[in-house]
């Protein structure tokens, strides 16, 4: 049996990993479109602010990891697809040939159509290589722009504050911070936080251009002069790759509950995969780490001849912003018919919002806590039923430790 893995982020890793388990004899090639050993994006971070190295971004720590498991590791970018004929082309006219394939490409950045974006000194942060030159420009007290205000904006933002460097946050027209994943009350905290922590936040205007210098000039005619201006404005699943071979794309790759796409024997997997939702019970984009580990293991038992339901991953972000901590988790924007109930402690920077449908913990948004993200995960995962802890918990969105264990002999 011949395994192609396209994509050696967490997903693809761990499914090269998982196949040669359970596959001793079948030939596995992982193929890697960046010439790194795999890393991990998410600690990218932790590199930009100095607390590891780049060998502490690696997901795997050995040179020869790959080659003493037997698996094959080829670099190149895939430029096609094509089911019947069972082969991959890459750039350059090269081809490999499958037998199960696993599309794991993970997701690259979409940039707004803004001139100059090409100008020295103006980088995206998404690759370890971006994450380098970040690095050798960046120097302490040295101006730097972000453009964009999401979960990968917040995390440049918290990598680059250990620097010392003077931060610009421009949000665009939204004026919200982290819409992805935080109402409106949640973000404010998270705006007003980065405020006072000294971090300039530009809100409600688009940016017109980037000129020389660099400088940003926004839609109002105000500039920004910096030294470098980091594009943090959102990305998008790598899915041209699949273009003409029948597989089905939505906001990601169709992917059923074995991971399967819609052309028999590929798989998808990690960021670019449409999955099962274990909250709406449809396929959404998960574009978190422990989802695309948890797509990894399970497409690979599937493709080396197991029976394995995935249940869904629940989509959940765990953000740090300048020492602020913020979650959110489930249906956090609500459901039909639900009910929700909060309670905020502006001054303390402290905020907790639940989300129900009839009497299941179905959501949640919270700000300046840690401790309690296991246990509101745990509600919602068993999908427990309250019962007249639901009033509770309406009357008193704090208590749900004791709702936890009160209703956790409830099956």
């Amino acid at each position: 049996m011949q395994y192609v893995i396209i994509g050696a982020g967490p997903a693809g890793v761990v499914a090269a990993e998982t196949l040669r388990k359970t596959d001793p004899k079948g030939e596995v090639m992982l193929v890697r479109g960046e010439a790194e050993l795999p890393y991990a994006r998410m600690t990218i971070p932790y590199y930009l602010a100095g607390k590891i190295s780049e060998a502490g971004t690696h997901i795997r720590h050995r040179d020869d990891h790959f080659d003493s498991l037997g698996i094959r590791t080829v670099t190149g970018r895939v430029t096609g697809v094509s089911p019947e004929e069972r082969r991959v082309v890459l750039e350059g006219g090269e081809s490999l040939s499958f037998d199960r394939l696993l599309v794991a490409t993970g997701s690259t950045p979409s940039p707004p159509p803004i001139p100059g974006l090409d100008l020295p000194g103006v980088v995206p942060c998404w690759t370890l290589a971006d994450a380098r030159e970040i690095v050798r420009r960046v120097e302490s007290g040295g101006r730097v722009v972000i453009l964009g205000a999401g979960f990968v904006a917040c995390i440049i933002l918290q990598g680059l504050a250990s620097r010392g460097v003077d931060l610009t946050l421009v949000m665009g027209s939204s004026g919200r911070m982290v819409r992805s994943m935080m109402n409106p009350i949640a973000g404010g905290l998270i705006r007003r936080w980065c405020e006072a922590e000294g971090v300039r936040i530009v809100g409600g205007h688009r940016v017109r251009e980037i000129g020389a210098g660099p400088r940003v000039v926004l839609n109002n005619g105000q500039t920004l002069p910096a030294d470098l201006v980091v594009v943090a404005t959102g990305v998008t699943p790598n899915t041209d790759l699949l273009d003409g071979s029948g597989v089905v794309v939505e906001d990601g790759i169709l992917a059923d509950d074995h991971l399967a796409t819609t052309v028999p024997d590929i798989y998808a997997a990690g960021d670019v995969a449409q999955g099962p939702d274990f909250s709406t019970r449809g396929r959404s984009v998960h574009a978190i780490q422990p989802a695309a580990v948890e797509h990894g293991r399970t497409a690979a038992l599937n493709m080396s001849g197991r029976d394995v339901t995935f249940q869904g991953s629940l989509g959940m972000n765990v953000l740090e912003t300048l020492g602020l901590v913020s979650t959110s988790m489930g249906s956090w924007q609500g459901v039909e018919g639900g009910e929700a109930a909060e309670v905020l402690d502006e001054g303390g920077f402290r905020y907790l919002h639940l989300e129900f449908e009839g009497d299941r913990l179905v959501g949640v948004n919270c700000v300046g806590a840690t401790d309690h993200i296991g246990m509101l995960r745990g509600l919602i995962q068993t999908r427990v039923p309250l019962g007249e802890w639901k009033a509770r918990l309406m009357a008193d969105p704090s208590r749900f430790r004791e709702a936890l264990v009160a209703r956790s002999h409830i099956r």
